[in-house]
């Protein structure tokens, strides 16, 4: 499968049979350039203007907000309620972390998550080969935080996102606070997709960081 960053939080993702998977899509007060994206699937982990443009996208998508367990074109898709802060929600509300079943990968995408997870939520989220998770801190889990989430979930590669890169209209936490938390063992890949299958996951393990163009 294919993982493109096209910045934030979206991320389109695509097997081998060619299905398209494109998470939390932006709009234009993000500062990115905006998806331009066809997609068979979309999930939005939340109702906020930089996670659920969904009208940018194009196709005949089939789309998920929700918590529950879905296949949608041989992707197996399981939204699992979390929350956007440390105090359950009532800060900014609810979040939905969602994992998908791909090519035999399991690849979690974890929105705007804003705290540490529960032993009842790892257990829910089960085994993950490839995480996608917020480090930026301010509105979800800082970079020190999300270091502990990958502790807990314990993936194979560990692509960071919604973090502060030039392109962004507002201020988030660096890339470079999470990598020295991690001890120096990440890699900035030098480019907006990388291709991982069970053949490769071994060799691709550790942080890969993406550019977003």
């Amino acid at each position: 499968m294919k993982i493109k960053w096209l910045g934030h939080a979206c991320f389109l993702l695509t097997s081998q049979s060619g299905v398209r998977v494109l998470t939390d899509p932006f709009d234009d007060q993000v500062g990115y350039e905006l998806p331009d994206e066809e997609a068979d699937i979309v999930t939005t982990s939340h109702g906020h203007y930089d996670h659920n443009n969904t009208g940018i996208v194009k196709g005949d998508f089939k789309h998920f907000d929700g918590p529950g367990e879905f296949c949608e074109k041989d992707i197996s898709i399981k939204g699992i309620s979390t929350f956007h802060d440390e105090f359950m929600g009532t800060k900014r509300g609810m979040n939905i972390i969602y994992k998908f079943g791909i090519d035999d990968l399991n690849i979690c995408h974890c929105g705007d998550l804003g705290h540490i997870l529960t032993p009842e939520l790892v257990m829910e989220i089960g085994k993950v080969d490839v995480l996608l998770i917020p480090i930026g801190g301010i509105y979800t889990v800082d970079a020190l935080e999300a270091y502990k989430v990958l502790g807990q979930l314990k993936p194979a590669v560990t692509i960071p996102m919604h973090f502060q890169t030039d392109a962004l209209k507002f201020k988030l936490g660096s890339v470079e606070k999470f990598l020295d938390i991690a001890g120096g063992g990440g890699v900035k890949v030098g480019k907006q997709e990388i291709e991982l299958n069970m053949g490769n996951l071994e060799c691709n393990a550790g942080i890969k960081v993406l550019d977003y163009k």
